[in-house]
């Protein structure tokens, strides 16, 4: 069976763990393939790696940095049907929102193309007497990316392609349900030009996790994910003096009026509910009913809506929902 490793230094390495995890496809259920889970030296020689390249990738100028994300961006959009072919096998959402994931996704890469002018500096005349003020913007070194599970492509490009574009090192740390999306994007930037050691990936649970979060020569980190780890993530990193953001703790509530459109509400409704099996952030789990009968005109418009959805493997064109990831998921869910 395929062991996936990790993305060092501009490499795939299998890594010198003896500790691993299976990466199901959560239509069959069946393992299809082994992750290995990174050693602490794994994490030293990742962190090595991103250190040495540091100072001559935030050397580099902007718009050289631009051109390399530009080539990413056109290897991205190539190859679109093979990253969300492996977001469907792993994750198991249908491949529409597969695709729209890597799209959202693009669209950073997309904005961070003209970093060249994002970057520029400020700079006031006589803010006081024969005093003039100038701002500067500074790479701040290697950052790390902590990444969920349910949006393997999006969450991480939410993070690294901005990161890098701004002349610092990365170190992604997908979820180890779903992690060869951030292999093959780490590929792909280094086919469009990028540099050895600026971007690398590193598979591994809270172990390398608490190793990214405690070492010095980390200087930011970025979480996406549940809000006791976003938690743990936030207090850990500070205390280790490092920048932080940590999002945790997402899902919404419609709020219904008894004078809306229930039919506009209810399609609404199911989109935001449904949609990549309700495992995201913005999926709408509550809809508070205002009224008498709100309630009841709603569940009534939405059950034969419900009823009717497609549901079986995300591959399959005519599935309106695939599976949730996994069985542990689904009985939290239930």
């Amino acid at each position: 069976m395929e062991i996936l490793g990790h993305f060092i230094n501009g490499k795939i390495v299998e890594g010198g763990s003896d500790r691993f995890g299976d990466v199901f496809n959560p239509a069959t259920g069946a393992t299809i393939k082994k992750v290995s889970f990174a050693s602490q030296e794994d994490v030293k020689s990742t962190i090595q790696a991103a250190t040495d390249a540091f100072p001559h990738w935030s050397e580099t100028t902007p718009i050289k940095r631009a051109r390399i994300l530009f080539r990413f961006r056109d290897l991205l959009e190539k190859n679109i049907d093979k990253v969300a072919e492996l977001i469907t096998e792993q994750h198991g959402k249908v491949l529409s929102d597969a695709r729209g994931e890597v799209i959202r996704g693009l669209e950073v890469v997309e904005y961070v193309t003209g970093i060249p002018g994002l970057l520029t500096g400020l700079a006031s005349k006589n803010v006081g007497t024969g005093v003039d003020s100038y701002g500067h913007r500074y790479p701040l070194g290697v950052c790390a990316g902590i990444s969920p599970f349910n949006f393997p492509a999006m969450v991480p490009m939410w993070m690294f392609p901005i990161a890098i574009a701004c002349g610092n090192t990365f170190i992604m740390k997908p979820s180890e349900k779903n992690p060869e999306v951030c292999l093959f994007l780490a590929e792909l930037l280094m086919e469009a030009g990028l540099p050895p050691g600026v971007f690398n990936v590193l598979n591994g649970d809270k172990d390398a996790v608490n190793a990214l979060l405690t070492d010095p020569n980390i200087s930011a980190v970025s979480f996406v994910g549940s809000t006791p780890v976003a938690e743990h993530v936030y207090s850990t990193s500070t205390a280790s003096g490092k920048r932080v953001q940590a999002l945790g703790g997402a899902k919404n509530h419609m709020v219904l009026m008894p004078d809306a459109n229930i039919e506009q509400a209810a399609d609404a409704l199911m989109g935001a509910a449904y949609g990549s099996a309700g495992e995201r952030c913005m999926a709408i789990s509550i809809a508070v009913a205002v009224g008498e009968d709100t309630g009841d005109r709603l569940i009534e418009t939405l059950k034969p809506r419900i009823e009717s959805l497609n549901i079986g493997p995300g591959t399959d064109n005519n599935m309106d929902m695939g599976p949730l990831i996994s069985k542990e998921h689904h009985e939290k869910v239930k």
